[in-house]
């Protein structure tokens, strides 16, 4: 493995400067030690400037290929344009030589996701997802409560990732062309999905709900999805554009106790509004902390508050910077994306046939 031309630091080429590219890879990219931010992928001539302004060493490319046709230079590229491209983006990066981290979801189907991961074994290059979501302050406590068996024997989880975004602001995002990959099932859908099979193992059943409730929208904007795991517990995950009134992120129900948490982590907003981690990073206030308990309702005061965890965007660049170095694992491997296609597929088909799917 090449290092970069401080001798340490990976030089990462970064490709897409939409949202995914500016607001979350770049910063978590230029905060994490080990690695630098070395060159932004965009024809777009706002979002040039805008990386020139944001980080003023950065080199420009208007097109991947000129980043592949430089890849010596380079130590790992990060693939944050829109879902379509990213299976031939990233197959196009390993054939280079090149580890990779590509945006969820990773592919339009497991099949795609698997036959990336093979391309990558046979390359012997990593392949990792970004699923900043494993490292938002309320999934950090839930999986800190579960290994310290506070709630008993978890029966249901409950997790919704719900907004109230009453009108379209367009875009591939929201188109309905099925070769964009577009619609909240694959969007947040992804990872409530990811989240769910973390916490909760392998799904051998799913059944879905989704629906297109918005004026001139075109494809899914509010989706229900139930999964059932090998080891008993279902998971109901909600993701929606259309909640007027948004339910509680988790609660989940075990033998013992209840865990109910509402509120969004905050790194999110954080990095939209242009703040950068560091000291205090991830931390929300008190009055937001979860609730656990029994028999009564944390609305009204129930239950003992639970200190949130901090929560931690840049451990997954950190993990990432270790793993193309031999120094960890990955931290999403290509493998457990699969895993999360698979059941976003399921529910697709589930909620196009009416029919529950068995994996």
């Amino acid at each position: 493995m090449t290092t970069g031309t401080t001798g340490t630091s990976l030089r990462v080429g970064l490709i897409g400067y939409g949202l995914a590219g500016s607001v979350f890879h770049a910063p978590l990219i230029a905060a994490t030690e080990g690695l630098t931010l070395d060159t932004v992928v965009t024809a777009n001539p706002e979002r040039q400037e805008q990386a020139r302004t944001e980080f003023p060493d950065v080199r420009l490319a208007a097109r991947p290929d000129e980043l592949f046709g430089r890849a010596g230079e380079l130590d790992l590229i990060v693939i944050a344009s829109p879902n379509k491209t990213h299976v031939p983006l990233a197959a196009a990066a390993l054939e280079t030589g090149l580890p990779v981290v590509v945006d969820k979801p990773l592919a339009g189907t497991a099949a795609e996701a698997r036959e990336l991961a093979a391309l990558a074994e046979r390359r012997g290059l990593l392949l990792s997802v970004f699923q900043n979501r494993r490292w938002d302050n309320d999934f950090l406590t839930l999986r800190k409560l579960l290994a310290e068996g506070a709630l008993g024997d978890v029966w249901r989880f409950e997790s919704r990732f719900e907004r109230w975004r009453p009108q379209l602001k367009g875009g591939w995002r929201e188109s309905g062309d099925p070769t964009e990959i577009g619609g909240l099932l694959y969007d947040l859908g992804s990872h409530v999905v990811d989240q769910a099979l973390v916490l909760f193992g392998p799904a051998t059943r799913v059944y879905a709900e989704s629906d297109i409730r918005r004026p001139g929208a075109e494809t899914d904007d509010d989706t229900f999805i139930a999964i059932t795991h090998a080891g008993g517990v279902r998971s109901h995950l909600y993701v929606s554009a259309t909640a007027a009134q948004l339910g509680p992120r988790f609660r989940v129900l075990g033998s013992r106790a209840g865990y109910v948490k509402h509120g969004l982590d905050p790194q999110e907003a954080a990095l939209r509004e242009g703040r950068r981690p560091g000291s205090g990073w991830g931390a929300e206030p008190e009055s937001l902390w979860g609730r656990l308990g029994s028999g009564e309702s944390p609305l009204t005061g129930g239950g003992t508050p639970v200190p949130t965890l901090p929560g931690d965007y840049p451990a997954y660049y950190a993990a990432v910077a270790d793993a193309v170095t031999g120094a960890g694992p990955n931290p999403v491997t290509a493998s457990a994306a699969a895993d999360t296609l698979d059941v976003l597929e399921a529910a697709r088909r589930s909620a196009r046939d009416g029919v529950a799917v068995t994996l």
